[in-house]
């Protein structure tokens, strides 16, 4: 058996870790947090995601805990509602195959479902260094350990990236907006299955209703700040500036936000890189090319991402180098394309002028008209890209895996 260490317990770790093991690697899954992250923001799930997720096994959990909401709404300062559209036309583009979720629930899922991995929580990695037989680690509190590969599955953060590629500073590219996210325990208004968002010029807020009483918020902005604040207490501040005394329930939120106990704070950005592997050592989802968190796309990505590596190493008989360039040879331009359509998205969600507001909402108003909101997003929602199927239960036989592959 032949062990891949993976850095990150979110979507593309979990998953990679699935497909290795059920390919006959030996994967191991490297966790910084203590423990599994809650709370945080919800995604909408479709595609080649979804796909998966269902060769995983995982559609009735994900039918359990996701949210089927009726309607996008963007509302005034008094709470009228100004433009919307039901959503039911994403279903209609994803043939029935759309949902609502937390992220934390589906990283949830993807872990319970590599049952058997070995993980260990509240490490991380602070120097890599290839040899000419493995990759040899030193983790902070676990001491040096050696692997056959290296995946970094850690996010747009990645440590992987810097320890191996360089610096974030070279592969990121901002694309001017800030993006925070909280929960908030019996707050009121409630409206259930619809998504609200009211704005002004270059900052947006969005509520949504969850289980348990609970409700999510997302807050989008442009950056005018010259230094990026990294403790809670100066985040909030920060919102505060932003968002007091700006009209609807701002001022409401703002005031749950003083209660929350977590808070996502982060900016809006983009990682391009030329490369995503480098000798016994690769990367996967936001790490190798974060196509920002309002793309609406991530998770889906990472976890296709993860399933055409394991499903090409699988293949390689050993050759990791040659699988490190089939993987990128088949999603370089697919997830280039994502990229592109994920920058126009952020201006449209928090535009930064009056003008920009009033078109969105006339854009937003013309999905009401039958077969409009196909031709506008229709493409975006498509997945233009064959999924591999790699016959996982036949790819690594017994009879390879007991002979051994020598990783060359």
């Amino acid at each position: 058996m032949y062990s891949v260490l993976i850095s990150g317990v979110g979507i593309a770790g979990p998953t990679l870790a699935y497909w290795l093991k059920a390919a006959g690697f030996q994967p191991t899954l490297l966790e910084r947090a203590s423990a599994l992250r809650s709370g945080g923001y919800v995604i909408d799930f479709w595609g080649l995601g979804y796909t998966i997720a269902e060769r995983m096994g995982l559609i009735p959990e994900i039918n359990r805990d996701g949210y089927y909401a009726q309607e996008f709404r963007i509302v005034d300062e008094a709470g009228r509602r100004l433009a919307g559209f039901g959503t039911d036309v994403f279903s209609e583009l994803t043939n029935g195959r759309y949902v609502t979720l937390q992220r934390s629930d589906l990283s949830r899922m993807l872990f319970e479902r590599a049952s058997g991995v070995e993980a260990i929580f509240g490490d991380e990695i602070i120097l890599v260094e290839e040899k000419p037989d493995c990759v040899e680690v030193q983790l902070k509190h676990g001491g040096k350990r050696r692997f056959d590969l290296l995946v970094g599955a850690d996010g747009l953060h990645s440590a992987v990236r810097n320890l191996v590629f360089g610096p974030q500073a070279q592969f990121e590219r901002r694309l001017g907006y800030t993006v925070a996210a909280f929960e908030a325990h019996g707050y009121r208004p409630r409206d259930e299955d619809v998504y609200l968002i009211y704005g002004q010029p270059g900052r947006m807020v969005g509520r949504f209703t969850l289980r348990d009483d609970r409700t999510l918020f997302l807050l989008v902005f442009a950056e005018h700040h010259s230094v990026f604040p990294e403790r809670p207490n100066s985040q909030k501040a920060l919102l505060r500036e932003i968002y007091g005394g700006d009209g609807w329930e701002c001022d409401q939120m703002l005031a749950e936000l003083e209660r929350a106990g977590e808070l996502y704070f982060d900016t809006v950005s983009q990682i391009r890189m030329p490369n995503w592997s480098r000798g016994r050592v690769a990367l996967i989802g936001d790490a190798a090319f974060c196509v920002s968190l309002l793309a609406g796309q991530g998770s889906a990505l990472a976890m296709i991402s993860a399933y055409v590596l394991a499903g090409e190493l699988a293949m390689s008989d050993g050759r990791y180098l040659e699988a490190f360039a089939r993987y990128e040879a088949r999603l370089k331009s697919y997830i280039g394309r994502k990229q592109r359509g994920a920058e126009r998205f952020a201006g449209a969600l928090a535009p930064r002028t009056r003008v920009g507001l009033l078109f969105r909402n006339v854009v937003v108003r013309s999905f009401s008209i039958p077969g409009l909101a196909r031709l506008a997003i229709g493409r975006d929602i498509a997945d233009e890209l064959e999924l591999p199927d790699y016959h996982w239960a036949g790819t690594m036989n017994q009879e390879t895996t007991t002979k051994g592959v020598q990783w060359r």
